[in-house]
């Protein structure tokens, strides 16, 4: 995890690293954001724009989010926030800790599972269903007018422009569905489950192994052998990894679909590169995908 040292210096804390760039203090009347993973930060950032400072703690490309452990400094930036979101749903507990280490009545909470309705034990990647982001980004707007009224318009028009660049990936998800609803594809977990379900696309990997996998632990061994069986049936028109969770379980199941000539699509639980905007990390792993579905 990349460590961001946090000072605490008046209404505001200064960020170094790679997290803020600058390293200067932010200006007095900033709301200061902090965003357990670096897919919700992008999105309150677009909102906030010049009128928040955001800190995404999460977004290490080479680490498992599910496995962050917290230290002093994102403490210390909860503690001091006026506004932190969390993914919820078991995804980010440490954050959960945090935020009940002590109470600060000016800070504004938003746990996305809550939002959605979602529980301990639901599938957690809910940034990869876009009615979810849709609905997510609304409440972010509504936070921010509620914190900083003030900046109400200009909340409003950030909004705006969010809503219209984020139509492009989720058009390409609709064009998607169109040229390839109903096609078998597999995956090695669920964070692809949300995804195929808006493009229309059957995913017909085992449920026990999926769900296994994503939480870090072994699958029946039944669910491998009716996974297996599947990538060797030739109905699977693509297989889906995650980047971020590399196990030799998962490495044996995509040798084994490329040599069935399966087309391999990775994705990733944080945007990556982190310095890119959401919508376009979104869009660059549905280009992937619409080329791999495009060749089988």
């Amino acid at each position: 995890m990349a460590v961001v040292i946090l000072l605490v210096a008046g209404f505001g804390f200064v960020m170094f690293g790679h997290h803020s760039g600058s390293g200067v203090q932010a200006p007095t009347g900033v709301l200061q954001v902090v965003a357990a993973e670096n897919f919700w930060g992008s999105l309150v950032s677009q909102i906030g724009g010049s009128h928040v400072q955001v800190l995404s703690v999460v977004s290490d490309p080479n680490a498992d989010p599910h496995e962050y452990e917290s230290n002093t400094a994102d403490a210390r930036a909860v503690a001091t926030a006026n506004y932190v979101i969390e993914n919820g749903a078991g995804y980010d507990s440490w954050a959960d800790k945090l935020l009940g280490a002590g109470q600060n009545p000016h800070r504004t909470v938003l746990n996305v599972a809550t939002l959605l309705g979602k529980q301990n034990g639901d599938n957690p990647h809910f940034w990869y269903n876009p009615a979810y982001v849709n609905q997510v980004v609304a409440q972010m707007e509504q936070d921010l007018i509620a914190l900083d009224p003030a900046n109400a318009s200009y909340y409003e028009a950030q909004y705006t422009t969010l809503q219209a660049s984020l139509a492009e990936y989720q058009n390409r998800i609709a064009t998607i569905k169109q040229q390839f609803g109903g096609a078998k594809v597999a995956a090695t977990e669920d964070i692809f489950a949300y995804l195929a379900n808006a493009a229309g696309l059957d995913l017909i990997s085992p449920r026990a192994f999926v769900q296994a996998v994503a939480e870090g632990n072994d699958p029946p061994a039944s669910s491998i052998v009716t996974f297996e069986n599947q990538l060797k049936g030739g109905g699977v028109r693509v297989l889906v990894y995650n980047e971020q969770t590399v196990t030799p379980l998962t490495e044996s199941m995509k040798k084994l679909a490329a040599g069935q000539g399966i087309p391999l699509v990775g994705v990733t639980e944080t945007i990556q590169p982190p310095n890119v905007p959401f919508e376009d990390w979104m869009n660059a792993e549905l280009i992937e995908l619409q080329n791999a579905l495009n060749t089988k």
